[in-house]
């Protein structure tokens, strides 16, 4: 599931890097779903010459784009990426062998590594790790990214955390609401890529609202919240 804004220019890439044979040769039927989030290009037609399912969320927000695509989506196992390009889609059908091997129901994705640096703006860098760093004191989960968008998680764990979010907050929410509610889960390494086409990031009025968004949630009750259990591995090389 791809979320995605004026984002035509990389579509093509990012579909068609979405290794669809060889996860069928592995069981894996898979769907590729784009939630067009009020483009003003050729977003939506492009997606849909590609052969993706087009799901339409006139109301902008990072969080309103995946609200909408996990209502439409039919799958057991959902993965997330963004349409820019810097999300490895051609490594699920190793994440994928991950989840099933390490029996996690929620995998998230670590992409502060030294490897990756060149991929990512110092300034979003540093904000990055400080909301993480804050992230694991307040939820104590231990994970060490708690703003990259890849996940991997069985869908049933959608429909077991409230996440409220409906804007970049989402992403830290589903990680944390996952690992509070007790699911089984486990945060990997990955490639991080540069950037194609325009930033959507709002780095200072997205940085604070998250930074309000990681309060309200550590101290908010939910139904059903257990202690999280915390495992990190690495993928096969």
């Amino acid at each position: 599931m791809i979320p995605a804004l004026n984002e035509a220019p990389n579509l093509p890439t990012v579909v068609n890097s979405v290794p669809t044979s060889a996860l069928r040769a592995l069981g894996w039927e898979t769907e590729v779903i784009i939630v067009d989030n009020a483009s003003t290009d050729d977003t939506a037609a492009v997606a849909a010459a590609l052969g993706a399912i087009v799901v339409s969320q006139p109301e902008r927000g990072y969080g309103n784009a995946y609200h909408a695509g996990f209502r439409a989506a039919k799958g057991d196992v959902i993965a997330t990426g963004d349409a820019d390009c810097t999300y490895p889609f051609d490594s699920l059908p190793e994440l994928l062998g991950t989840l099933t091997e390490a029996d996690v129901e929620f995998m998230t994705t670590d992409r502060l590594r030294r490897e990756n640096r060149s991929a990512m703006k110092r300034s979003h860098t540093i904000a990055n790790y400080a909301l993480s760093a804050l992230s694991r004191v307040l939820f104590r989960n231990g994970l060490r990214d708690s703003q990259s968008g890849m996940w991997v998680f069985r869908r049933y764990v959608w429909d077991g955390v409230d996440v409220k979010s409906t804007g970049m907050a989402f992403s830290q929410e589903i990680k944390n609401a996952a690992t509070r509610a007790g699911y089984r889960y486990l945060e990997v390494p990955i490639e991080y890529r540069n950037r194609q086409g325009e930033v959507k990031l709002n780095a200072l009025p997205d940085g604070m609202a998250n930074l309000r968004q990681l309060f309200e949630h550590r101290f908010r009750r939910s139904a059903g919240e257990r202690p999280a259990r915390y495992e990190r591995r690495h993928t096969p090389a």
